[in-house]
């Protein structure tokens, strides 16, 4: 990052955060080994699945230690039937958007079944040699991460089928802090079902808990729920994650950052796919400032990606997400409103997801008037206030405050 670019930056971003009152204070980091996953209290489930048929729901992310959920409860004995997968698939190779084919699992020969593309809900037939279905996948803490969106139609299936929903709970590396705009009740997609805001601060199995309380699912119906916790770990903690979350976020600079960049993938510009800094890097062939170049390539998990062989102009933020957010987590309007001012076209600068990824038709309202961060994040503090209320209810750890 340029060192005056990089000054400026911290300069505004900690008098802002200061002004604002939104350091929060970080206990430890901690890692896989000083935190007790859910899927590790096998003394606490495994009673409850015996002589049950078993469903899992489950990613690469989903480990006990270096071991995969699904060949841990078969080597314990657990009867599991079928395997779902969410978004990019059970091994987490897939690209983003990509359809997930339903496949066999060679290690094993269980079928798995994708919650992706057009089956983004089991069927009452997919649950019909099902009595419980466990739901283990590493969440990153934002809205518009899809396994969200998954968990939301597995209990849903479940309740309305009258089948159990286990969570293995696991860290939440963005879980210590609440920001962006509370999704409005019109912008409703897979990329958000909720009324949360872009960074909620609950663990996968608190936000279950949440979906269930607030009666979120169709009709109101209540999922028979139950979430295995986590022990050794509070909402002051920082977690880095063993095993990356999804193709495109492979270390936690990246993770940090992506409540922020995450915008930019209904604009024109380039995060980083198809490059070794996904979600590190922005970038457009015409922008007009930059201080650093990428050349988007086909890459395991982006073989598609934007301005495939063209070079990009822009600003390289791996360092800034390595070094500032550990001690400074929220989101961060500077790079989306510099870089739509700096783009020659502001006529077609936002697509037709962003209002889906911002949760509302304000956000971009308000860039296009010229208006600034402090006055864009004033207009979210009502409504994340009212969140904040809500969320406390399922806190299931200590939280950061």
């Amino acid at each position: 990052m340029n060192k005056l670019y990089a000054l400026m930056l911290f300069v505004f971003i900690g008098a802002l955060s200061k002004a604002q009152g939104l350091i929060p204070v970080i206990d430890t980091l901690k890692n896989i080994d000083d935190i007790v996953m859910g899927a590790d209290r096998t003394q606490e489930y495994l009673p409850l699945l015996k002589g049950k048929n078993v469903a899992v729901v489950a990613n690469q992310s989903s480990n006990i230690k270096t071991t995969h959920i699904v060949d841990s409860l078969l080597k314990l004995g657990v009867n599991i039937k079928k395997v779902f997968c969410p978004e990019h698939g059970f091994r987490g190779l897939v690209d983003a958007g990509e359809k997930v084919q339903t496949e066999k699992d060679q290690k094993t020969g269980l079928s798995i079944i994708s919650l992706y593309g057009k089956n983004k809900k089991p069927s009452a037939e997919m649950l019909n040699d099902v009595d419980i279905v466990i739901f283990d996948i590493q969440d990153v803490g934002v809205r518009f991460y899809t396994y969200l969106s998954t968990l939301h139609y597995v209990m849903e299936a479940c309740a309305e089928n009258k089948k159990q929903v286990i969570v293995f709970d696991r860290p939440n590396p963005n879980g210590y802090y609440v920001d962006g705009p509370v999704m409005e009740e019109g912008f409703k997609s897979f990329l958000g079902l909720h009324p949360v805001p872009i960074v909620y601060g609950l663990t996968i199995g608190e936000y279950a808990t949440m979906i269930n309380g607030e009666k979120w699912l169709k009709g109101g119906v209540h999922c028979d729920l139950k979430v295995i916790t986590l022990n050794k770990y509070t909402h002051r903690d920082l977690y880095e994650l063993p095993v990356k979350p999804s193709p495109n976020l492979p270390n936690m600079s990246s993770v940090y950052l992506y409540p922020s960049l995450g915008l930019f993938e209904g604009t024109v510009v380039a995060v980083g796919r198809g490059t070794d800094l996904p979600f590190q890097v922005i970038g457009h062939p015409t922008l007009q400032k930059g201080t650093y170049s990428f050349t988007p390539q086909p890459k395991p998990g982006a073989m598609e990606p934007k301005y495939k062989g063209q070079v990009c102009h822009g600003y390289n933020l791996a360092d800034f997400g390595n070094e500032y957010m550990k001690d400074v987590k929220r989101i961060y309007l500077f790079w989306l409103i510099g870089t739509y001012e700096a783009t020659p076209d502001k006529t077609t600068f936002f697509d037709e997801n962003f209002n889906y990824h911002a949760g509302n038709a304000t956000l971009q309202k308000q860039i296009k008037e010229g208006k600034n961060e402090i006055e864009i994040r004033n207009t979210w503090m009502p409504e994340l206030n009212k969140f904040k209320v809500v969320r406390k209810k399922y806190l299931l750890y200590p939280d950061f405050e």
